[in-house]
């Protein structure tokens, strides 16, 4: 021991020399909040699939319609029923793009002479301006709706969150009445008193599809509000307006961009149900729903009339869900490294 200890110099306890400017140097790139979460969500590339796809889906929605001469009513009964059929696809014989149906040249026997790409429906109406116009309703109508219901939900959350007490008590109880009122009961005596159409299914959606928001913002609100960066502002004296503008909303605006991403598309399915069940739009307007009935109708002889229509409307439901689910993670703090 006593060899080990004589091997020990004060030279060894010697501070090192540091260079006092390497401790001001920021080793890593600064990352805000939402660089971050954009960073990540690219890296998803399932999520970013869905919103090339949502991107195309709204791009056609707008401009597909003016790719031919048809409008949305024109009708000719010498076309009726006509399969699908586009130029230079129409020799590839197991595509069902080439004019026949069961064996036969549908265009040939009918003597058209112009290519309709989604067929014609039972009074020869071209299907594929149909069904981007239908497109092109089915999006306003879910756009719409959820802008109300996010405008109404995170109004009515914030304030029942944020001033608690009496107020809390009062706007939960309205909550809860509203909770247990099945929404297609809403939907019925609507229509009973309204006309069926785009405002009805608007108003029926927003009747009650603001309450989930409106429980989520609640219940963020209530965290948000007791911890110390908020009793610290208070303590300042901010006013109420600031504190939420400051610091309520901006740290919800993750929640609420993702619930609205799920939003959309719960009201696009739900306007196509109640179009399907009667209680929508009803024809000769178009939308997805509309058009999904009128070709279930005729399923077993011409198929393609409800496959194009519920093809859109399944990539608009999976690729916003997908979506939704990569900003969910993308926004969430947790996964933040």
């Amino acid at each position: 021991m006593s060899g080990q200890n004589e091997l020990i110099t004060k030279d060894m306890f010697a501070p090192a020399e540091i260079d006092a400017s390497q401790s001001e140097e920021i080793r890593r790139e600064t990352v805000s909040y939402w660089k971050d979460a954009f960073r990540r969500l690219r890296k998803n590339k399932g999520a970013i699939a869905g919103a090339i796809i949502i991107f195309i889906i709204i791009i056609m929605a707008i401009i597909g319609p003016y790719f031919n001469k048809y409008g949305v009513d024109d009708q000719d009964i010498m076309r009726t029923n006509a399969p699908p059929k586009i130029g230079f696809l129409s020799n590839v014989h197991w595509l069902p793009f080439d004019g026949y149906e069961k064996g036969r040249d549908v265009y040939a026997e009918k003597k058209i002479t112009d290519n309709f790409w989604f067929g014609t429906d039972k009074l020869g109406r071209d299907q594929w301006t149909r069904i981007w116009l239908g497109t092109r309703v089915s999006l306003f109508i879910g756009v719409i709706a959820t802008l109300a219901d996010l405008i109404i939900g995170v109004a009515y959350g914030g304030i029942s969150g944020y001033f608690g007490g009496k107020v809390d008590t009062i706007l939960q109880r309205i909550y809860e009445i509203l909770v247990g009122i099945p929404q297609l009961i809403l939907v019925i005596l609507l229509i009973m008193i309204m006309n069926p159409g785009i405002t009805t299914i608007i108003l029926a959606i927003g009747v009650t599809g603001w309450l989930g928001m409106s429980r989520l913002i609640r219940g963020q609100v209530l965290q948000l509000k007791s911890l110390e960066y908020v009793l610290a502002a208070k303590t300042l004296g901010a006013s109420d307006s600031r504190i939420i503008a400051k610091h309520m909303v901006p740290n919800t605006l993750g929640l609420i961009i993702v619930h609205t991403m799920f939003s959309v598309p719960s009201a696009i399915f739900f306007e196509a149900f109640l179009s399907f069940i009667g209680l929508g739009m009803s024809p000769p307007k178009a939308s997805l729903g509309v058009l999904i009935q009128q070709g279930y109708e005729s399923i077993q002889f011409h198929p393609y009339l409800a496959l194009y229509p519920g093809l859109i409307i399944c990539l608009l439901l999976i690729c916003f869900n997908i979506f939704g689910d990569g900003l969910r993670d993308a926004l969430d703090p947790r996964l933040r490294k």
